[in-house]
């Protein structure tokens, strides 16, 4: 791999850890005062509304549209819905350091599943990358009998549809722009989520959750955005490795916004995270 290629993957990957922090903060923001489907409703509706107004800016985008693959449009749209409410739902039950960290159990499904139905190889230091991340996530979570609580198993169940979700998406990146993944995504998702979905619910939005509301609907459509675009650089094996980062970024944003509990075994967990991340790196810049 070369390291200009790396260097894409890794600038969009920064976005998307950034703004599935954000992402994560919002709901725990929101969800005083509404439900998981309200909550997922105002993404996939912020969503919709963002990507209509490219439409309405740049109508050209309207060719992309041109319904192709729409079994996988249609798989992947279902799958991730699944998945996100599994985990929104952790988010609230959870630390979100541990609940980030029982998600990068996905991984080591992506890893695998690349490899089955991408054609992809697995390179030892990606599984070198992988091992390690693994082990500091075990590192973060300490299993146990407190561990293996319906919410941990509830984010282990999503983990393993976000990696199903990431390997559609990898597919539809071959032969579908990133505008088109997203729109179609958000317009499968939106009926889903508004159909749990109390009609009323935006009266119950104060001014005080406007912002984290705002905030959810672009945080949302960015995540997914930077992620799509660091598939279509890269590797999946490559881009869910620098994922990883996102455990020890999520530990500090809840040590400083909710008080969460910031030990030696959250910072521990993180080195080996980082040294696995920043190991596959140094192989990958070199073409190992």
């Amino acid at each position: 791999m070369q390291i200009s290629q790396f260097g894409r993957i890794a600038f969009w990957m920064l976005g998307a850890l950034l703004a599935f922090s954000g992402t994560a903060v919002a709901i725990r923001e929101l969800s005083h005062a509404l439900s998981l489907f309200e909550i997922l409703t105002i993404r996939t509706f912020g969503g919709v509304v963002i990507l209509s107004s490219f439409l309405l800016w740049k109508p050209a985008l309207r060719f992309e549209l041109v319904p192709r693959l729409m079994h996988l449009h249609l798989l992947r749209g279902v799958t991730h819905f699944a998945a996100q409410y599994g985990w929104a739902m952790s988010i609230q039950l959870l630390p979100l350091a541990t609940a980030f960290a029982i998600e990068f159990t996905m991984p080591i499904w992506v890893a695998l599943l690349a490899v089955l139905f991408l054609g992809e190889q697995m390179t030892s230091s990606r599984a070198i990358s992988i091992a390690l991340g693994f082990l500091g996530v075990l590192v973060v979570v300490r299993p146990g009998l407190a561990t293996f609580q319906p919410a941990s198993l509830i984010m282990l169940l999503a983990a393993f549809g976000f990696a199903v979700n990431a390997i559609f998406t990898k597919k539809l990146t071959r032969v579908a722009t990133t505008f088109t993944i997203l729109f179609w995504m958000n317009l499968v998702q939106l009926p889903l989520a508004a159909a749990g979905s109390d009609p009323d619910f935006v009266f119950r939005i104060t001014m005080a959750d406007v912002p984290a509301a705002l905030g959810f609907a672009v945080t949302g459509l960015m995540s997914h955005y930077c992620l799509t675009n660091a598939f279509r650089a890269g590797d999946a094996s490559v881009v869910v490795t620098l994922d990883f980062l996102r455990i020890p970024l999520i530990a500090l944003v809840g040590w400083l916004l909710y008080g969460e509990s910031l030990d030696l075994f959250v910072f521990a967990g993180a080195g080996l995270i980082i040294t696995g991340v920043l190991w596959n790196l140094r192989a990958e810049s070199r073409g190992a």
